[in-house]
């Protein structure tokens, strides 16, 4: 199996995890395992540690999109949009199309004209520059006004009227997670360590010590890269983060009509922030996206959503829903925390962190190299530059990056992924290895749900999971629902103990 993370790769990576190694990651976000991918793709030796599991941390709260940066262009900040356009379109292309799809997003004329007037705006200006970047030609469909009969058809429970909308498209992640371990599974490949349940618990000159749950270990590394996100001050206290919090609600699709299209409604008095109504291949539609600045350190543990931030986006999203939607609609809800970069303009007005850049921080600090801010969609290029400078520390490795067109496990052009013989929703989530998660096991874990027994076990035997909450919260999404994962328990466990 091509970069499985098994238990007895673990075993052999911990024996062989001691002495030098030119790069030691620490974070399995997105962020270290696009960079522990990058610099074992250029030939050097890679050591990644993650003090809990793969995504653990901000990567699997996010709004699982791939996006191409409209509120960007909103706050004139053209070359970020740039490159979230491109790196979208590398993502959809060449290294993930198997994760990546198509998303309508539609602003109903029910917000108000204005509304959709700028939104056509925005969209017009965001295709533009989408065929401004390579292999964005062609990739999304053009924005577009659209009439009653489309709004009516693609989002059921927008309040009718004579009036249309416009849509304009995006790009969704099938799951988050499920690009984290891609990512970290293709560095294995190349040939990276990757080690869950490892805490850096500091860096002496060259000399970084982690302890595990199999015993402590102290390695020589060249270069110490920290992607730690909203905890990368532990290791580099001088870096200036406003930490912000990030929250969605789940609600069953079928109460909002089990809608196509991503209803889009702008926060009231806002004219770049948006409350989503986002429908998932589960049947789920999560509503997002709060932005909220998050006081004193960041806690271990996972952040939760205020009562203001629920009631906020149930307000904004009822404005144009024929049934409003209540608390007692709702099934489940997570929250994140984002790692923004202080800049020195500081916040915005009334310390609003929305208003701060998505812009990333590459900073030294002796042998440790900190790489913080950005966005889920740009992490390849936080990557590779951040690898850059690594080479250019170290003097070796190669000078280019190849990760652009460097296809991560699972990946195919869509016409090879339209042909893997196995159900759709697992090619959606393991590419050309979905024949194989199926022949594991096709019984669902808990009735009413699509995960599998065989999704599980694939989990435990090449995807690194070690625990209940591996499997549940993160290589699937069902402990995103309280009662799903009460039931699922029991079946993990055995699960576990069948494959340990």
């Amino acid at each position: 199996m091509i970069g499985s993370l098994s238990s007895a790769r673990r075993v052999r990576d911990l024996a062989e995890a001691t002495g030098d190694v030119d790069v030691v990651v620490v974070g399995g976000g997105v962020t270290g395992a696009g960079v522990a991918l990058d610099a074992a793709a250029r030939g050097l030796s890679v050591l990644l540690c993650e003090r809990t599991d793969l995504a653990a941390g901000t990567s699997r709260w996010s709004s699982k999109l791939v996006h191409g940066g409209l509120r960007y262009l909103a706050h004139g900040e053209i070359g970020l949009a740039r490159e979230s356009a491109r790196e979208r379109a590398v993502l959809m292309g060449a290294t993930a199309p198997h994760l990546v799809r198509p998303l309508p997003f539609l602003v109903p004329d029910a917000a108000g004209r204005d509304v959709t007037a700028l939104a056509g705006l925005g969209g017009r200006l965001g295709d533009a520059v989408r065929v401004s970047v390579p292999g964005g030609r062609g990739s999304l469909p053009p924005t577009r006004r659209v009439r009653a009969d489309d709004v009516a058809r693609r989002t059921p429970a927008v309040r009718p009227g004579r009036g249309g909308g416009v849509v304009f498209w995006d790009g969704q992640l099938t799951d988050d997670t499920r690009l984290v371990v891609a990512l970290a599974r293709t560095a294995a490949a190349y040939g990276a360590r990757v080690l869950t349940g490892a805490t850096v618990t500091g860096v002496d000159d060259a000399d970084v010590h982690v302890t595990t749950g199999e015993g402590p270990l102290t390695v020589r590394a060249g270069v110490v890269v920290n992607a730690a996100g909203v905890w990368a001050q532990r290791l580099a206290p001088g870096i200036r983060l406003v930490p912000s919090r990030g929250s969605h609600l789940l609600v069953p699709g079928v109460r909002l009509g089990s809608p196509s299209a991503a209803l889009t409604v702008p926060l009231p008095g806002s004219r770049s922030r948006y409350v989503f109504a986002l429908p998932q291949p589960d049947g789920l539609v999560h509503l997002g996206l709060t932005d909220e600045p998050v006081e004193g350190p960041v806690p271990d543990d996972d952040a939760a959503p205020s009562d203001a931030e629920v009631q906020q986006l149930l307000d904004t999203v009822n404005q144009v829903l024929t049934e409003p939607l209540t608390r007692a609609d709702l099934i489940g809800a997570y929250a994140g925390y984002r790692p923004l970069v202080q800049s020195r303009a500081g916040t915005g007005p009334d310390g609003a962190t929305a208003d701060l850049s998505r812009k990333h921080l590459l900073a030294w600090d002796g042998a440790v190299l900190s790489v913080v801010g950005g966005k889920l969609t740009t992490y390849r290029a936080m990557a590779e530059q951040a690898v850059d400078a690594v080479v250019a520390r170290l003097g070796r490795g190669a000078a280019r990056s190849p990760t652009a067109r460097l296809p991560l496990v699972g990946a195919a052009p869509r016409a090879a992924l339209d042909r893997v013989a196995a159900p759709a929703r697992l090619v959606a989530r393991y590419g050309t290895e979905a024949p194989l998660v199926e022949a594991l096991g096709p019984a669902v874990v808990v009735a009413g749900r699509p995960e599998t027994v065989g999704e599980l076990r694939f989990a435990v035997r090449h995807e690194g999971a070690r625990t209940v909450a591996d499997l549940l919260d993160r290589r699937t999404r069902i402990g995103l629902v309280a009662g799903d994962r009460e039931r699922a328990v029991p079946v993990a466990e055995q699960v576990l103990a069948e494959e340990g």
